[in-house]
C-alpha cells in the first residue's frame, strides 16, 4: 500500500481547470464581454486552464442556411484571436476558444483556438466531423478540418482538442491518446429540439455523457466537456429552436464525474484535475498495451460487407 501510493506521489501533475458554460445572444460585444468576465473570475479563482464552448462568440447560426452569416466569420489570426490572447498574456493562462475561421474566400472553418500563458498562439485544431442534421446544418458552413488530430503543445502539457461532433467518434480521441494527449477538451453546442419528450431529451444527453466518459475511460485520460446552455430561437421558424442542455463537465481518466454543471442556467467553475493519474490508472487497465494493432485493418472501411 505504501509502495502504491508512493508511486502515486511521484507522478502527481495537478491543474487547475477552468469551465465557462454560457447563454448566448445576438449581441457579439456582449457575448465576449461575458465570457472576458468570467475568465477573468476563473483565474481570479487560481485557474491555469480556461475552456470556452463552441462558436462561443455569436449565437449557433447553423440552425438555418443564410449566406449572410459567413460575415459573422474572421480571420485567424483576426480580431478574436488578438482580443483572447491578450486576455490569456495578461492572466497567465492556458485559454482554448471556439471560432468560425474564414480561411478563404468561400472557404470556411470551424476552429478552436489554443492560446499559451504569454498569449500566443499555441496551436489550433479545424473540426474534422461536420453535422448535416436539421437546425444543425453544419455542413453549409463548415469544410472539414484539414489539419488531422495533433495535440497541441502548451506550457502545461499537451492538449487534446476536438469540437462537439468529434465527441462521438472514438477514434479521434485514440489518436490524441496515441500521441501523447494528456487530456481531451471538447467545446460543444448540443442541445434539445424544443418539442423532443422528456424521456428523449433524458437519451440524449445521457448518450452524450456516456460517449465522452468512455473516451476517458477507454484512453486512460481526464475528458472536459463544455456546452452552451439556453434557449435559441430558430430564424427560420421551422422548428421551436434548440434548448442547449449544458451540463459541461469534467471527469477523470476512469470516468469518474469531477464536476458537472446544471442543465438550465450559466456555470462558471475551477475544477483540480490530476494529469498524473493516468499513468497509475493505464498501469491497472492496461487497454493502450493489449491493443491487437494486427488486427484492426478494417477499421479504415466505411463499413464491411
Amino acid at each position: 500500500m505504501y509502495y502504491d501510493k508512493m508511486l502515486y506521489n511521484m507522478t502527481e501533475k495537478k491543474i487547475k481547470v477552468g469551465l465557462v458554460q454560457q447563454h448566448n445572444s445576438g449581441d457579439r460585444a456582449d457575448n465576449m464581454n461575458r465570457l472576458k468576465q468570467r475568465i477573468e473570475q476563473c483565474a481570479a479563482q487560481g485557474a491555469q486552464l480556461v475552456v470556452l464552448q463552441e462558436l462561443h462568440n455569436s449565437l449557433y447560426f447553423c440552425q438555418t442556411e443564410s449566406t449572410d452569416n459567413f460575415d459573422l466569420a474572421e480571420p485567424i489570426p483576426g480580431p478574436s484571436t488578438e482580443f483572447f490572447g491578450r486576455l490569456a498574456g495578461d492572466l497567465h493562462i492556458v485559454l482554448v476558444t471556439s471560432l468560425f475561421e474564414r480561411r478563404a474566400p468561400g472557404l470556411y472553418h470551424n476552429t478552436a483556438v489554443v492560446f499559451d500563458t504569454d498569449g500566443s498562439m499555441a496551436g489550433k485544431y479545424r473540426k474534422m466531423h461536420i453535422p448535416d442534421d436539421p437546425a444543425y446544418y453544419e455542413k453549409f458552413y463548415f469544410t472539414p478540418g484539414d489539419l488531422g488530430f495533433e495535440p497541441i503543445q502548451t506550457s502545461l502539457g499537451k492538449l487534446g482538442v476536438l469540437v462537439c461532433w468529434d465527441q462521438w467518434y472514438p477514434e479521434a480521441a485514440r489518436l490524441l491518446a496515441m500521441k501523447g494527449a494528456e487530456l481531451l477538451i471538447y467545446p460543444t453546442a448540443i442541445g434539445w429540439e424544443s418539442s423532443d419528450t422528456p424521456e428523449e431529451q433524458k437519451r440524449q444527453q445521457d448518450a452524450w455523457i456516456i460517449s465522452q466518459r468512455g473516451h476517458a475511460v477507454a484512453n486512460g485520460l481526464p475528458v472536459i466537456a463544455v456546452n452552451r446552455v439556453g434557449h435559441e430561437p430558430d430564424p427560420s421558424q421551422q422548428t421551436r429552436g434548440i434548448q442547449f442542455w449544458g451540463h459541461s463537465f469534467v471527469c477523470g481518466p476512469q470516468g469518474e464525474i469531477l464536476a458537472a454543471a446544471p442543465s438550465d442556467n450559466e456555470w462558471c467553475q475551477v475544477v483540480e484535475v490530476d494529469l498524473g493519474r493516468s499513468e497509475n490508472v493505464r498501469r491497472w487497465w492496461p487497454f493502450l498495451r493489449d491493443r491487437r494493432i494486427d488486427a484492426y485493418d478494417n477499421i479504415l472501411r466505411r463499413f464491411i460487407d
